[in-house]
This record gives structure tokens, sequence and C-alpha cells, in this order.
């Protein structure tokens, strides 16, 4: 029986943030179902979904609806420069009007003031060292600076109008919030402090904000914080008093929330061992009740909202054997409904593998992983079988069993390859002792992880170990070339896209306002040059033999072109087998779909060669 050809794993339509209209009549999404993420429309009651946005060179990053729903604030790049800039559409038979127009400028999206008139924005523009926010006028254009000095990002606007929650980027783990009187531009900290059993404040911690929300009645804001506890909990702080109380804390990341407009409702997410599992909690004002799990197969869910009358929630899922779809839930009934189909290619999902968590031991501790393993019997036999080892970007992210690399797993899966796609030290979801690991230690212990995965691929007796792979994304690739050089002997062959091979010059070329960040991160360029350039695969270039594939984007603003050229020159003088793309219309990573389908094909068909022919 012939195999299923490469294009039907990966011809998937990348769907992301669901939002419902704040009138409730139907849901707003991003898609790239022409190529580039666009906004696209669903009505509630069903029927067919309508194009928002048109765009054709510039990839929208996120949106807002306005506090009435008629229009949309969102940002978009150029190619995937990530310089995104704000535009407004009216919802209805609407065309984008660019409100920023500075092309060397990192915006970020904030809210929409309660009365529509003016959209919360952050950006680099007076320093491109900080992040100023900023109020636009939606009809003038004109700005209003709220604050300077440092790294702060506008987050909510109170229901009022009179007070902006400001998030405070410390380090990438570290981070406070403010409150902001927008009348007499005094602010004061909240959740910068310890949060005591007894709903007592003393202290400062680590906060996370990548969610927040007011309660609609103004009294206070739901956000995530990791203060005395491993993981990431809900909390609710008093906008008066300032005092927090925790609403739903576990022995696991609590790693998103959102509110029902009414008030009522929120629905958690949790992060178990990789999995999203989802609670809905019916609320009173800062308060607390049982949470009441939802219904899901193994998965992951990417994001959510709920229809303003808390009766329905629409959320982006994801599983081993499924691209992101939308999923609405009528809480009523618990029905889950696909109502946007991502999949193209029309596979049997029963056809596809579901991995098994594993662990296996490095030299101070167990490391969790997900591991794939081709069907006995399939494409090639009984085995034994090559192995790709693949390493996520981040570091500060995490494997999880989702639909992996848009579909390349399970496509390598189907020609007789594994994956072992494991969660090295520095990876979310395992505590923050865990993921801190990392921190000025690139090059150092994660090696040791990756090492030891390919001892445990050896050990087992269905895996070649003559036929080990190992490829990465961005920090992955960085992992990859440091495995492919510092680890020669243990490679048949490698995939590094937009990978750093120089710490020295990577912390020097990031963009100005993240390098301070870098310093906490991976180090100075000054003061940590030794060990920067001791953790560097280029200082180990030499040593690399297996043939090796460097996918580049032209465009990248995070790992510049640079990185990967000196990489490739020091090879190709060697007579090394490398193969180097440059993706002219990419940046970190491919713009649109056209080029996930490149990146992926070539990644494939680099495999195959190197693995089984």
């Amino acid at each position: 029986m012939a195999l299923p050809e490469f294009e039907r794993f990966v011809a998937v339509r990348l769907v992301s943030h669901p939002r419902y209209s704040p009138n409730g009549d139907g849901f707003a999404y991003l898609a790239n179902t022409t190529g580039l993420s666009n906004i696209w429309w669903q009505p509630d009651g069903g029927g067919a979904p309508r194009q928002v946005t048109s765009l054709r060179e510039h990839r929208i990053a996120s949106f807002a609806f306005s506090p009435d729903g008629r229009r949309i604030a969102f940002l978009a790049d150029h190619h995937g420069d990530e310089m995104h800039q704000l535009y407004v559409i009216d919802t209805v038979n609407g065309w984008p009007r660019r409100l920023t127009d500075a092309p060397q400028v990192q915006y970020a999206l904030g809210d929409w003031t309660p009365d529509g008139t003016r959209v919360a924005v952050t950006g680099n523009d007076r320093d491109p060292t900080e992040m100023d926010p900023q109020f636009i006028d939606v009809e003038t254009g004109a700005v209003t600076r709220l604050l300077t000095g440092g790294q702060f990002y506008a987050a909510k606007v109170a229901p009022s109008g009179d007070t902006l929650a400001v998030l405070e980027f410390i380090t990438n783990t570290s981070q406070r919030i403010w409150l902001l009187d927008l009348a007499s531009g005094e602010r004061r900290a909240v959740l910068g402090t310890r949060v005591g059993e007894s709903g007592d404040s003393v202290g400062t911690v680590d906060v996370k904000a990548d969610f927040l929300d007011w309660h609609p009645d103004g009294s206070g804001f739901y956000a995530l914080t990791d203060a005395d506890h491993e993981f990431s909990y809900l909390v609710f702080v008093n906008a008066s008093s300032g005092l927090v109380r925790t609403v739903l804390r576990e022995d696991a990341d609590v790693e998103g929330m959102v509110l029902a407009r009414s008030g009522g409702r929120m629905a958690v997410e949790v992060n178990d061992g990789g999995a999203s599992t989802v609670s809905v909690l019916a609320l009173e004002t800062g308060g607390e009740a049982d949470p009441t799990p939802l219904t899901l197969p193994l998965g992951v869910v990417t994001g959510a909202s709920f229809r303003p009358d808390g009766e329905r929630l629409i959320m982006a899922f994801t599983s081993p054997r499924e691209a992101t779809n939308l999923s609405l839930i009528d809480l009523g009934s618990g029905e889950r409904t696909t109502v946007e189909q991502s999949m193209l290619g029309g596979l049997d999902p029963a056809e596809l593998s579901e991995p098994e968590l594993v662990t296996f031991p490095s030299f101070d501790r167990d490391v969790p992983a997900w591991l794939y393993r081709p069907r006995p019997g399939g494409a090639r036999g009984e085995g034994p079988f090559p192995v790709l080892l693949s390493i996520h970007g981040g570091p500060e992210d995490q494997e999880r069993p989702d639909y992996g690399m848009l579909g390349l797993y399970q496509y390598l899966l189907s020609r007789g390859i594994g994956v072992l796609a494991p969660n090295v030290r520095g990876s979310t979801g395992y505590g923050k002792t865990y993921q801190s690991l990392i921190h000025r230690d690139w090059g150092g212990g994660e090696l040791k992880d990756i090492e030891a995965a390919a001892d445990y691929l050896t050990g087992l007796d269905w895996v070649d170990p003559r036929r080990l792979a190992v490829a990465g994304g961005s920090f992955g690739g960085f992992a990859t070339l440091s495995a492919l050089t510092r680890l020669p002997s243990r490679w048949a062959v490698g995939v590094d896209l937009v990978g750093p091979a120089n710490l020295v010059t990577f912390v020097e070329s990031v963009p100005p306002f993240w390098r301070e960040v870098m310093e906490h991160w991976v180090g100075d360029a000054v003061k940590d040059r030794d060990l920067l350039v001791e953790r560097s695969p280029i200082t180990y270039v030499d040593q690399l033999r297996a043939p090796l594939l460097v996918i580049q984007g032209k465009n990248d603003p995070r790992v510049v072109q640079a990185e990967s050229d000196q990489m490739v020159e020091r090879l190709r003088a060697r007579g090394v087998d490398v193969e180097y793309v440059v993706d002219e219309t990419a940046g970190h990573g491919p713009a649109d779909r056209d080029g996930w389908v490149r990146w992926l094909r070539l990644m494939a068909e680099f495999l195959e060669r190197h693995l089984l022919e």
C-alpha cells in the first residue's frame, strides 16, 4: 500500500487567538488560510467564515476588539521582521488604516480604552533600549506617552478607564505589575509583593502577567504569579487595598485564564506534564469555587475566549493527531464542536501516532520527554529504526503533545523514523527551579541532557544507534550545533533552523531592548566573553562530522543571518557536507504557510536522504 505523500501531513492551516466579540454575535481568529496570518470572522450561530483582513506582505501577530465590537486594532510586521505596526479596521466591510509608520520601531499591543477612542500600545520609538506605554488616538493618531525609563508594557485598562495595569519587564522570569493613575500619572506597585496564606502582602517576588484581566466591576484584577511556589498560580488583586488572594493553586503551572465579560465565570488552563486541562470556575469578586473540569483528549489549549454571557467557550486546541483547530464548547451541554478544521490532507487520525511520556536520567536529575515510535511492520519493517532528537526553542518553552513541528513528526514516523522530543533543563512546565537552570548556562547542563538523551535512545532495543539525528530551531538550533560540534560521534545528521553559532556575536546583535535581558539570560559579551566563547558551537566547528542542513531567515531580528553565515563559511572551508538555505521572505521562522511547507520539506528530504538511503 502506498504511503501518504509529504504534502498530506503538512497541509494544515495555522489558527490561533480566538476572541469573542464584546456583543457576542461571533468570534474572530487568526488563520493563514490565504498564506499569511490574517483575521477571520465566524458568526456565533454558524455559517461560512468571513475574511476580515487581506494583507499580502504583512503578518498579523495579535488583535483586540473595541469595546463595542465594531472595530479591531491589530499589529502586523513585514516578512517576519517583527517590527510590528498598529492598524485599525472596521469589522464589517472595513479596510485597514495604519496608525503608526515607524518601520524600525517595535510595538506591542495592549488594550482599548473603555470609550473606544484610544488604543494602548508599547513602543521603543523614543529610545530603542526602552519600552514606553502610550495611548494612540484611533481617529487622529495622536500619541500620549504614559511612562518612560524602563521596560514597561501596557496591559489592561480598568473598566472605569481611570487606571492602567502596566507590566514592568525585569528579566524573562521576573516581572512586576504596576497600577498607573491616568489622571495624576502616579503609579504604585502591586503583585510586587509576596502572597501570604492570609492574604497579607510582604516582600518582593517574581510575577507572571502574560494573562491579566480586570473584574468587570473594576474592584481588582486576576493574574498569575509564582510567588513562594514552584509553579504559577491564579490570584486576585484588590485594586484599592493591594491585598492578594489565591484563587487556584496546584502543583502544576496555571498557564492561562480567561474571564467571561459577565464576571460570573472563568476558564483556567493547567499544564499537566505538558498536556492541557481546562476547568471552569464560578466566581464572585475575588472569590473562588471548586473548578469544574472539561473533558478534553490528550492535547494542548493555545488560547480561549468566552462569549460575553459565559455560556460558550471558544478555544484553539491541538493534539498529536490533529493540527490546531477551533473548538466551541457549550457549557450547558458540555458538547465540543470543531468549527474550524485545519487538517487539509485528509489523513485518518487513527493512523497517526500518539507519543509516550517518558523520562531518562541525566547527570543530576531525570529529564522528561515525548517518545514517538514508528509502528512495527510499517514502512521499515520491525526495525531497528533511526530516530530524530528534536530540541525545542526558547529555551524557556516546552515540547508538548501537539501536532509536532506542524506534521513533520507524523510524516517521519510514517517513513520509519522515530522521534524523541525532550524537555531539557530550562524548559517551562516543570517549576521555576528547573526553568532557571538554563540561565547563564547555555551549552552547559542542557548539553549533558542531550547526551543523556542519546544514551537513552541507544539503550532502546528498537533504535539503531548508528542513525541518530538531531535538529532544532532558535535555541534548539543552538543546541543542535552544540551537539554536532561537541558530541560529534553521536550523530548521523543534523538540521539547524535559525540557531546562534557564536554566543558573543549573538548577544551583541539582538535588538537593543533585549540586551539587558540577554545579560541575565545568556551572558555579557564583554564581562562573560571567555565563558561565551567556551560555550559557542563555532569554537568547536572543526569537530563537526555529520552532514548538516542550515536554514536561515534573511529578516530574522533575533538570530541574525550572520550567525548562520559564519558557521557555514567555516564548515565549507573545511569541505564539510553542509547545505545552506537563506529564505528571503522569512524572519525568525517562515512568515507564511508556503514558507513552512518549504522548510519542512527541506528537513524531511534531508533527514530521509541521510537516515534511510
